[in-house]
Protein backbone atom coordinates (compact mmCIF):
# COMPACT_ATOMS: atom_id res chain seq x y z
CA UNK A 1 0.00 0.00 0.00
CA UNK A 2 1.25 3.38 -0.81
CA UNK A 3 0.23 6.69 0.51
CA UNK A 4 0.70 10.03 -1.44
CA UNK A 5 -1.69 13.40 -2.44
CA UNK A 6 -4.01 13.20 -4.70
CA UNK A 7 -4.22 15.15 -7.95
CA UNK A 8 -6.70 17.38 -8.38
CA UNK A 9 -8.54 15.23 -10.85
CA UNK A 10 -8.69 12.10 -8.75
CA UNK A 11 -10.83 14.21 -5.81
CA UNK A 12 -13.98 12.26 -7.35
CA UNK A 13 -11.88 8.72 -6.13
CA UNK A 14 -13.28 9.53 -2.35
CA UNK A 15 -16.56 8.64 -3.26
CA UNK A 16 -15.45 5.46 -4.52
CA UNK A 17 -14.36 4.27 -0.62
CA UNK A 18 -16.53 1.85 0.83
CA UNK A 19 -17.88 3.73 3.90
CA UNK A 20 -20.18 0.69 4.80
CA UNK A 21 -20.68 0.51 8.27
CA UNK A 22 -22.83 -1.10 11.34
CA UNK A 23 -22.61 1.03 14.37
CA UNK A 24 -24.17 0.08 17.85
CA UNK A 25 -22.91 2.81 20.75
CA UNK A 26 -22.54 6.70 19.98
CA UNK A 27 -20.97 9.31 22.33
CA UNK A 28 -22.80 12.36 22.75
CA UNK A 29 -21.75 15.39 24.89
CA UNK A 30 -23.35 15.93 28.51
CA UNK A 31 -22.07 18.50 30.81
CA UNK A 32 -18.64 18.47 29.26
CA UNK A 33 -18.27 14.72 29.64
CA UNK A 34 -18.51 11.91 26.61
CA UNK A 35 -21.63 9.27 27.82
CA UNK A 36 -22.03 6.34 25.59
CA UNK A 37 -25.41 5.17 24.56
CA UNK A 38 -26.35 2.71 21.99
CA UNK A 39 -27.72 3.59 19.12
CA UNK A 40 -27.82 1.06 16.48
CA UNK A 41 -27.96 2.07 12.79
CA UNK A 42 -26.33 0.59 9.76
CA UNK A 43 -24.35 2.70 7.63
CA UNK A 44 -25.02 1.62 3.77
CA UNK A 45 -22.69 4.12 2.20
CA UNK A 46 -22.47 7.87 1.11
CA UNK A 47 -25.84 9.67 1.45
CA UNK A 48 -27.44 10.39 -1.95
CA UNK A 49 -25.94 13.79 -3.01
CA UNK A 50 -23.47 14.28 -0.78
CA UNK A 51 -20.86 13.43 -3.59
CA UNK A 52 -22.27 16.24 -5.53
CA UNK A 53 -22.62 18.31 -2.69
CA UNK A 54 -19.39 18.29 -1.35
CA UNK A 55 -17.03 17.58 -4.07
CA UNK A 56 -17.05 21.38 -4.92
CA UNK A 57 -15.89 21.85 -1.01
CA UNK A 58 -12.95 19.32 -1.77
CA UNK A 59 -11.90 21.14 -4.98
CA UNK A 60 -12.00 24.74 -2.79
CA UNK A 61 -9.64 23.04 -0.21
CA UNK A 62 -7.70 21.40 -2.73
CA UNK A 63 -7.28 24.71 -4.35
CA UNK A 64 -5.95 26.09 -1.08
CA UNK A 65 -3.52 24.57 -0.85
CA UNK A 66 -5.26 21.47 1.47
CA UNK A 67 -3.38 18.35 1.79
CA UNK A 68 -5.22 15.03 0.28
CA UNK A 69 -3.49 11.72 1.36
CA UNK A 70 -4.49 9.29 0.07
CA UNK A 71 -3.49 5.12 0.78
CA UNK A 72 -3.71 3.36 -2.35
CA UNK A 73 -3.87 -0.54 -2.61
CA UNK A 74 -2.59 -1.15 -6.20
CA UNK A 75 -5.41 1.09 -8.05
CA UNK A 76 -8.14 1.07 -4.91
CA UNK A 77 -8.19 4.02 -2.90
CA UNK A 78 -8.28 2.84 0.46
CA UNK A 79 -8.47 5.81 3.16
CA UNK A 80 -8.08 9.15 2.78
CA UNK A 81 -7.23 12.09 5.08
CA UNK A 82 -8.06 15.65 4.17
CA UNK A 83 -6.53 18.80 5.86
CA UNK A 84 -7.71 22.35 5.12
CA UNK A 85 -5.32 25.08 5.66
CA UNK A 86 -8.24 27.10 6.48
CA UNK A 87 -7.45 28.65 10.59
CA UNK A 88 -10.08 27.54 13.01
CA UNK A 89 -10.79 26.96 16.53
CA UNK A 90 -10.99 28.88 20.05
CA UNK A 91 -7.46 30.28 18.75
CA UNK A 92 -7.93 30.18 15.27
CA UNK A 93 -4.19 28.43 15.29
CA UNK A 94 -5.46 24.72 14.11
CA UNK A 95 -5.71 23.14 11.12
CA UNK A 96 -8.90 21.56 10.79
CA UNK A 97 -8.94 17.16 9.65
CA UNK A 98 -11.77 17.97 7.72
CA UNK A 99 -12.29 14.18 6.10
CA UNK A 100 -10.36 11.00 7.58
CA UNK A 101 -12.10 7.88 5.69
CA UNK A 102 -10.60 3.85 5.67
CA UNK A 103 -12.72 1.71 3.19
CA UNK A 104 -14.38 -1.02 5.08
CA UNK A 105 -11.74 -3.76 3.56
CA UNK A 106 -8.71 -1.89 4.90
CA UNK A 107 -10.04 -1.23 8.37
CA UNK A 108 -8.09 -2.78 11.52
CA UNK A 109 -5.03 -2.61 9.48
CA UNK A 110 -3.68 0.65 11.04
CA UNK A 111 -4.23 2.80 8.09
CA UNK A 112 -6.55 5.40 10.07
CA UNK A 113 -3.28 5.56 12.34
CA UNK A 114 -1.33 6.26 9.12
CA UNK A 115 -3.37 8.75 7.59
CA UNK A 116 -4.19 10.36 10.96
CA UNK A 117 -0.09 10.54 11.61
CA UNK A 118 -0.19 11.93 7.54
CA UNK A 119 -2.51 14.96 8.57
CA UNK A 120 -0.88 15.79 11.91
CA UNK A 121 2.52 16.43 9.59
CA UNK A 122 0.23 18.17 7.35
CA UNK A 123 -0.60 20.80 10.32
CA UNK A 124 3.07 21.16 10.61
CA UNK A 125 3.74 21.79 7.01
CA UNK A 126 1.13 24.35 7.44
CA UNK A 127 2.74 25.97 10.59
CA UNK A 128 -0.46 25.44 12.35
CA UNK A 129 -0.55 24.48 16.31
CA UNK A 130 -1.99 21.23 15.63
CA UNK A 131 -5.82 19.96 14.04
CA UNK A 132 -9.35 20.50 14.91
CA UNK A 133 -11.13 17.19 14.51
CA UNK A 134 -15.42 17.19 14.30
CA UNK A 135 -15.93 13.75 14.71
CA UNK A 136 -19.02 11.43 13.70
CA UNK A 137 -20.02 10.40 17.35
CA UNK A 138 -19.44 6.90 16.90
CA UNK A 139 -17.83 4.71 19.60
CA UNK A 140 -15.32 3.58 17.28
CA UNK A 141 -14.62 6.87 15.80
CA UNK A 142 -14.32 8.32 19.05
CA UNK A 143 -11.92 5.91 20.58
CA UNK A 144 -9.69 6.25 17.30
CA UNK A 145 -9.05 10.00 18.09
CA UNK A 146 -8.59 9.61 21.67
CA UNK A 147 -6.03 6.71 20.92
CA UNK A 148 -4.57 9.23 19.13
CA UNK A 149 -4.26 12.31 21.53
CA UNK A 150 -7.13 14.05 21.02
CA UNK A 151 -9.05 16.04 23.46
CA UNK A 152 -12.53 17.67 23.69
CA UNK A 153 -11.98 21.21 22.63
CA UNK A 154 -14.07 24.60 22.64
CA UNK A 155 -16.80 23.88 19.38
CA UNK A 156 -15.32 26.60 16.35
CA UNK A 157 -18.57 27.96 16.20
CA UNK A 158 -19.07 27.36 12.39
CA UNK A 159 -18.43 23.79 12.46
CA UNK A 160 -20.75 23.18 15.91
CA UNK A 161 -23.69 24.98 13.31
CA UNK A 162 -22.83 22.69 10.26
CA UNK A 163 -22.30 18.91 12.65
CA UNK A 164 -24.30 19.68 15.97
CA UNK A 165 -24.08 15.93 17.36
CA UNK A 166 -20.18 15.62 16.00
CA UNK A 167 -17.52 15.29 18.89
CA UNK A 168 -15.11 18.18 18.49
CA UNK A 169 -11.51 17.28 19.35
CA UNK A 170 -8.49 19.05 19.04
CA UNK A 171 -4.88 17.30 18.76
CA UNK A 172 -1.42 19.22 19.29
CA UNK A 173 2.31 17.45 19.34
CA UNK A 174 3.61 17.60 23.06
CA UNK A 175 6.03 20.09 21.72
CA UNK A 176 2.92 22.79 20.72
CA UNK A 177 1.11 24.43 23.28
CA UNK A 178 -1.94 26.50 23.25
CA UNK A 179 -0.92 29.98 21.64
CA UNK A 180 -4.15 32.63 22.53
CA UNK A 181 -3.57 35.46 20.40
CA UNK A 182 -4.78 39.09 20.91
Amino acid sequence: MITRQLARSELPLIWTIDRREVIENVYRLQDGELVLEPDHFDVPGWAPGRPEAETPEFEACFDRGGCFAGAFDEATLAGIAVVDRKRVGAAKDLVQLTFLHVGRDFRGQGLGARLFAEAARAANRFGAGGLYISATPSENTIHFYQRRGCTLTEPDAELFRLEPEDIHFEWRPPERPVVHRA
